[in-house]
């Protein structure tokens, strides 16, 4: 091997791992929140509400399934459980249409929203991969007044769920 070829291949090898610690790391691109009305997380991203790193990672509130919290169990994200903070509360009517915005478009088992701790919906998912969005529309049937919504996106191929909660009057 010549002098040259060995100096280069020597500064590359000093180099790269400046390299790598130096970029910017992104955030991961996964995975989805619901965002109108606009969830708890969507106003932390909109700067609605402080509420510290799910600003930046609004699609990232997962958890193991069967949680119920806003948090999905992730403490980073313990701000979403605070329901001393003024959140935005959307009035809606007796039905409301819900829109999902994805960033990974998981297999989906299915998606539940629940009022007061009850399931008021369920939507099959088929196992399928979703679009970019999907929008359900919920009937809260006698359900009145002031409500944290929990919604909850299934994945078919993992243990984990997704969550958001969304603040709303139904009048």
């Amino acid at each position: 091997m010549n002098k040259k070829r060995r100096l280069a291949l020597a500064i590359g090898a000093g180099i790269a791992p400046l390299l790598v610690v130096s970029l910017p790391v992104s955030p991961a691109s996964a995975h989805g929140y619901v965002s109108s009305p606009p969830s708890r997380q969507a106003q932390c991203a909109a700067g609605t509400i402080d509420c510290g790193p799910i600003k930046w990672e609004p699609q990232s509130v997962e958890g193991p399934k069967g949680l119920t919290s806003c948090s999905g169990g992730n403490s980073q994200f313990a701000d979403l459980d605070d329901d001393s903070k003024a959140w935005k509360v959307t009035p809606i009517s007796s039905s409301q249409t819900f829109t999902w915005r994805f960033t990974a478009r998981h297999a989906t088992s299915n998606w539940q929203y629940f009022a007061n701790g009850q399931k008021v919906a369920e939507i099959n998912g088929n196992g399928a991969q979703p679009p970019a969005e999907v929008s359900h529309t919920v009937n809260f049937g006698n359900v009145k007044g002031k409500q944290k919504i929990l919604a909850v996106w299934n994945i078919a191929d993992t243990a984990n769920a997704f969550y958001a909660c969304i603040d709303v009057n139904i009048g």
